[in-house]
């Protein structure tokens, strides 16, 4: 039983950091968290024999922001990275629910409704497929640094349009005509490009994990220092495209045509080549291929 919990001051040691608070602080406005039930004098609780701190094994770069909610209701206004860390904080100490507040939300949900809204309003786009039509009617269209998430943009003419740093996550481009399209550095994550013409289409460092290429057209395409974990490329046409430095693990290459591909410094951990057509002077240096799935009989003059 922790002697002093009558008493007004409590000293803490998270992790090293040490903290002086009140019980009232500590058990009022979230009486069923952890820290609640430590001092409430159901359970014992040791304190060091310097001053009489309680040590938490946790870490107490956050501790203070725990205080400052216990003490006012109020949440930090954090980045994603740092909501995370304190979310991880406050699942911990138990920060549930809060007598204070109508909703009876705790720490946990505030926390937890500022990275869904956040997570909303990046998934919105800035313009409108209405919107698309208009500019590529132009020349030179530039839609470069531009968030297009979850747009349709299905069988419309995109060629040589400049999307770099775009976040294109979730769009659907299936059937569409990109050639020439510039995507660097691009974040597409889960975009269908499915049947889609990307013949020499620039993709350098650009993030396509998920997306779907079955079918595309990637003749000549530059996708050197990309990134297609867990993509589909099934019977996708990669012929001469390059693909040097690529990350391609566990990625679906079922019957796509890579002849003449250069595929230097690649990891094609996982990746499922079965039916694919390499057999054309085909570059294969330094490269992972643990778990992979081959057809040997279609994989002659492999360098």
């Amino acid at each position: 039983m922790y002697s002093d919990a009558c008493s007004s001051t409590v000293r803490l040691n998270i992790g090293g950091k040490k903290f002086c608070t009140t019980f009232d602080t500590l058990t009022l406005r979230e009486p069923q968290s952890m820290l609640a039930a430590m001092f409430s004098g159901r359970h014992t609780v040791c304190k060091d024999s310097e001053k009489g701190y309680v040590f938490v094994d946790r870490d107490g770069k956050h501790f203070r922001h725990i205080l400052n909610w216990l003490r006012d209701g109020v949440a930090p206004n954090f980045s994603d990275f740092e909501n995370i860390e304190l979310l991880r904080e406050a699942e911990y100490y138990q920060l549930l629910i809060s007598r204070f507040f109508f909703s009876k939300r705790g720490l946990m949900d505030k926390i937890n409704i500022v990275l869904k809204r956040k997570d909303d309003e990046e998934k919105q786009s800035e313009l409108t497929r209405a919107d698309i039509i208009k500019i590529i009617r132009s020349k030179n269209v530039r839609l470069s640094g531009i968030n297009l998430s979850g747009l349709d943009l299905s069988k419309l003419d995109l060629s040589s349009v400049d999307f770099s740093f775009a976040c294109l996550k979730n769009v659907i481009f299936s059937h569409s005509n990109l050639h020439r399209a510039k995507f660097q550095d691009v974040d597409a994550e889960n975009a269908n490009f499915h049947n889609a013409t990307l013949r020499e289409c620039e993709f350098l460092r650009a993030n396509l994990r998920g997306a779907l290429l079955a079918e595309a057209n990637l003749d000549r395409a530059n996708l050197h220092d990309h990134c297609v974990i867990g993509c589909c490329l099934c019977d996708a046409d990669l012929r001469h495209a390059n693909l040097w430095e690529a990350k391609v693990t566990y990625t679906n290459l079922e019957g796509a045509n890579l002849r003449g591909t250069k595929l230097g410094r690649c990891d094609f951990k996982g990746a499922n080549l079965e039916g694919a057509c390499v057999d054309h002077d085909i570059r294969l240096v330094t490269f992972n291929l643990e778990g992979v799935k081959l057809n040997g009989e279609r994989m002659t003059h492999v360098l």
